[in-house]
């Protein structure tokens, strides 16, 4: 409901394919990955945790296709997917090929490990019968050992000629529907790898920071990687990489995607100020509460929660609807108009009835169905606490004339 910010730069213009129904490039929605950590072979397994997947925002969904039951248990996953998959494939072309007997809609290779060039272009002939893109997936973890060597180290510059000697192999072939990657599980170097190619190549980008470990940790450096160079207008699909439930990885995806106004707004948006001594409530544990609420209930709306009367209104005019606490009372308010005041004790569940209302009814029908004198019993409050302890709770007053005797001595 709320309208999306501007990214800080255009979106570097790139070639379009497609995995599945999925655009990728092209000027087309940045979609968001993740990956499996079930066994393929085991298909109900695999199929609850794509749907999970689907749920939490992800756009396609690779899994591991490392052996001929996993290959298998693809052709059954494959028709019953909610969302495109792509087959990951590290080291046996054979894999590449069983995968697209099962129909995947897309292939994952590492130029790192499937090193023989006729099994590569064996392959990308495959992938381009049956229509099928390849994304090239270089990892400063896996590189070529000779390139390691001629670079000194898993350098930007290695990781995109890694990239471009396996294009090199597709186009002899006749293959060009690809899309690259070129990660690493150091920030910095993700970042100059990714700048480099997309000056290099004009393919989609898949962007992530490998291996980037468990959360919080995890999110903090994926975050910093695909971040920056989203709002660089760089990268065309995303995925981050958690030692964790890959439904965190889905979510954090869509959430940075909706966060930077690059997709629209597909569940809650949490925001509450980080308290202070004017807070009348315990604002962690009333936001923890107000979010597990709402997002069990997926509401596509942006909330606040603040901690007092006083600016809190305010100061999250911009949200779609709010609570802010003062004198054993919370006051509600929609685009930063009060429309109720409600017993502090009621402030949560009349949250979560006016969110379910917000969205069933619309902004306007529920600015117009405000309690009559809440404004003004709201302003009652506000007026009470800022002459308590809002109008100069640190003693700036005092603070500033000392300022000027100082200055004025000196």
């Amino acid at each position: 409901m709320t309208r999306p910010a501007l990214v800080a730069a255009e979106r570097r213009p790139t070639r379009q394919i497609h995995i599945g129904d999925v655009a990728i490039g092209g000027g087309a929605p940045i979609s968001v990955q993740s990956m499996t950590t079930t066994k393929t072979a085991d298909v109900d397994a695999t199929l609850s945790q794509i749907y999970a997947l689907a749920a939490a925002g992800a756009d396609i969904v690779r899994c591991t296709c490392n052996e001929q039951e996993a290959a298998e248990g693809l052709a059954h996953i494959i028709p019953r997917s909610p969302v495109p998959i792509v087959a990951d494939i590290h080291f046996h072309h054979e894999m590449a090929l069983a995968a697209l007997e099962a129909g995947v809609q897309g292939l994952r290779l590492n130029p790192g490990n499937l090193r023989k060039e006729a099994e590569i272009k064996q392959v990308a002939a495959e992938a381009r019968d049956r229509g099928v893109p390849i994304r090239i997936g270089v990892n400063a973890g896996s590189l070529h050992p000779e390139l390691y060597k001629r670079f000194g180290g898993a350098t930007p510059e290695a990781l995109v000629e890694s990239a471009r000697t396996e294009l090199a192999y597709f186009e002899e072939v006749g293959f060009d529907d690809v899309k690259i990657s070129v990660k690493a599980s150091s920030v910095p170097l993700m970042i100059a790898a990714y700048r480099l190619a997309s000056e290099t190549f004009d393919h989609p980008l898949h962007l992530g920071v490998t291996e980037a470990g468990p959360p919080p940790g995890g999110l903090i450096k994926g975050t910093a990687g695909i971040a920056t160079l989203l709002a660089e207008g760089i990268g065309d699909t995303i995925r981050y990489s958690l030692t964790a439930d890959p439904v965190e990885e889905a979510r954090a995806g869509r959430q940075l995607l909706e966060a930077l106004g690059l997709r629209e707004r597909k569940g809650l948006d949490l925001i509450a100020c980080p308290s202070c001594g004017r807070a009348e409530i315990d604002v962690i544990g009333v936001a923890r509460e107000v979010q597990q609420a709402l997002q069990e209930r997926n509401l596509p709306i942006q909330v606040a929660v603040m901690g007092c009367v006083v600016n809190g209104p305010g100061e999250a005019r911009e949200a779609d609807l709010g609570i802010a606490a003062g004198r054993h009372r919370g006051h509600l308010f929609i685009k930063g108009k009060i429309v109720r005041v409600v017993p502090e004790a009621e402030m949560v569940d009349a949250l979560v009835h006016e969110a379910e209302r917000l969205v069933a009814e619309g902004i306007e029908a529920r600015l117009a169905a405000a309690d009559a004198g809440a404004e003004a019993e709201a302003e009652a409050d506000r007026r009470a606490l800022f002459e308590a302890k809002g109008a100069d709770a640190n003693q700036a007053g005092q603070k500033v004339e000392l300022i000027r005797r100082t200055v004025a001595d000196g």
